[in-house]
């Protein structure tokens, strides 16, 4: 199991939210190559990026940042937030991102996924953001009628990488991933799946590689915090 330090960015800095509230942001570096670095010099094999304000604008706002990012490091990151045409996952592939992470149009342009996934294999990943079982877009501001795992069946032919699958309930909240919902979406489809949201403890960590369905877990503030032990939970992952 893979394990995803995460770097939330608004207005050039990295924050985490509660439960997905912009007006919950607490800020933990203010320079987030500096921050994506000492993920990559602790030994994380990848790392996970939000563009928190492109989430909600529909278009990159925190390029600078994601940019000084990539150029910062050396391992693979992939990123989420306000992709929503071609032109801006080619623009984000071609500065080096190894992944982009497709949320909105997942739900309302299924077929700017495909057409994606098969110009670019290996590179696209859909993220899956649910309350409660259904799937909200646009910065989670707007809920739909779609629940995770219809979602997710609609790209089990589309050669997407992963599916990110978040729930908002529990996204910095520090109580603990939502395992039983992770687990069976991840039995529901073929694609791997990566678990988001509430991931705060070597405990949680243990709860999700013991299913042996879910392919990688997500980690923010639990990491900033001191809640997680980094150079542990790398180890637990790759045991």
């Amino acid at each position: 199991m893979i394990l995803y330090p995460a770097i939330d960015l608004k207005d050039g800095q990295a924050v985490r939210l509660v439960h997905g509230e912009m007006s919950s942001a607490t800020v933990f570096n203010d320079d987030p190559a500096a921050q994506a670095r000492a993920f990559q010099d602790a030994g994380c094999d990848w790392v996970h990026l939000v563009d928190l304000n492109g989430a909600f604008a529909g278009q990159p706002v925190n390029g600078a940042a994601v940019e000084a990012i990539l150029g910062a490091l050396t391992v693979p990151a992939q990123l989420g937030g306000g992709i929503r045409d071609m032109a801006t996952i080619e623009g984000w592939l071609s500065k080096g991102l190894s992944r982009v992470i497709l949320g909105t149009v997942a739900v309302e342009t299924p077929d700017l996924v495909r057409e994606a996934a098969r110009t670019f294999p290996g590179q696209v990943a859909v993220g899956i953001d649910a309350r409660k079982g259904m799937v909200a877009t646009k910065g989670w501001a707007e809920e739909t009628d779609v629940t995770a795992t219809d979602l997710a069946k609609q790209f089990e032919d589309a050669g997407v990488a992963a599916i990110i699958y978040t729930d908002i309930d529990r996204d910095g909240a520090m109580g603990g991933p939502n395992v039983e919902a992770t687990e069976a979406l991840a039995r529901a489809v073929s694609i791997p799946v990566i678990a988001s949201g509430g991931v705060s403890s070597l405990e949680d960590l243990s709860r999700l590689k013991a299913t042996r369905a879910i392919a990688g877990a997500i980690s923010g503030r639990a990491l900033y915090d001191g809640a997680i032990d980094l150079g542990a939970a790398l180890e637990l992952c790759r045991a």
